[in-house]
């Protein structure tokens, strides 16, 4: 999709943000630029997104000192969805150890769509990365529990302490979700017979629903970004949630296939690791600088949040966020 950067200047990427009143005015300015974009559609697959307000947005950036920069809808509640697939790999990296996640899991784009069965099938019943259905629902079963309540009870936790506060679980989305989730039970039961998923399919897709239905707002998601983006330490609680080790690999994940078949444009244009949910949320990480997090429902073709992507492309460029930018060294210059 056009991220509509045309004319806003690529500044490079250096170690610090700048000022806070200047943060603050370019949030205002992203968040007007990403407003007049009208395109895309609100999730209806799933019968309770579709009610979601297509004129709600919300824009938030949370530094890892904490300094806090917003702009709209920022504590309007939606369920996180696919947002949740990053944390909790995050979560398993930090109970099974790096390698145990890359072999079962995986880190490889699909190439596909985030629900693809054919995926699976021809990569010989591995499910890829945790990013799409098929790794997210494998990386939900690994997450080391005596059962399918305490899965569900380190998730939750470990979810909130991402967030800075206990998250609740929205009971309508959720049972939404438990009715048309047929796709997700099949894509479970495929990996079952390929050895991938060991524990009942039916109770981790349960878990993996509850997972996505649990309640955030844009502030959440920044702080939870921002908690990656300051190598595991929540800005809010100064807790340490997970190793920084932890929060390298798990945005190099995000990086390869955070925003599903579209993953190589949004790095190409944004150069951000990111994570989109059909709800209409968004959250992208700058590495020791700061977490931004959108919402807005409608979606492009691909899942993601039209208005999110505009917003944080424009707060990549005018912000010197984009880990790829860069520029010739003073000495360098001063030698030519």
């Amino acid at each position: 999709m056009d991220l509509d950067v045309t004319g806003v200047p690529q500044l490079a990427a250096t170690g610090t943000l700048p000022p806070a009143a200047t943060c603050t005015d370019l949030v205002a300015d992203a968040y007007a630029h990403a407003l007049r974009h009208r395109e895309g559609s609100v999730a209806d697959y799933i019968p309770a997104l579709a009610s979601a307000d297509p004129d709600a947005f919300g824009l938030s950036v949370i530094e890892v000192d904490g300094g806090v920069h917003e702009r709209g809808d920022t504590r309007q509640r939606f369920s996180i969805q696919s947002i949740s697939k990053a944390f909790v790999y995050a979560l398993l990296c930090e109970a099974v150890g790096h390698e145990q996640a890359l072999a079962v899991v995986g880190v490889n784009n699909s190439g596909l769509a985030f629900n693809s069965v054919v995926a699976i099938e021809l990569n010989d019943g591995h499910p890829m990365n945790p990013m799409v259905n098929a790794g997210a629902l494998a990386t939900t079963a690994l997450v080391p529990a005596a059962d399918a309540a305490e899965r569900w009870s380190i998730i939750h936790d470990g979810l909130s302490r991402f967030a800075g506060r206990e998250l609740s679980v929205d009971e309508a989305v959720y049972r939404s979700e438990t009715q048309t989730n047929h796709r997700n039970a099949a894509i479970a039961q495929l990996l079952t017979s390929y050895g991938r998923i060991r524990e009942d399919p039916a109770e981790v897709v349960d878990v993996y629903t509850r997972q996505c239905s649990l309640l955030v707002d844009a502030h959440d998601l920044a702080v939870m970004a921002a908690t990656l983006a300051d190598g595991g330490v929540n800005p809010v609680t100064g807790a340490r949630v997970v190793t920084a080790d932890v929060a390298r690999d798990t945005l190099a994940v995000m990086a390869a296939s955070g925003l599903y078949e579209n993953s190589g444009e949004w790095l190409f244009e944004v150069g951000l690791p990111g994570k989109s949910g059909v709800a209409g949320g968004l959250v992208s990480v700058a590495p020791g600088k700061a977490g931004i997090a959108a919402y807005a429902p409608p979606l492009d073709a691909a899942g993601n949040s039209v208005r999110g992507q505009i917003a944080t492309a424009y707060l990549s460029r005018a912000l010197g966020l984009n880990i790829f930018a860069s520029a010739p060294s003073p000495s360098w210059k001063d030698a030519r």
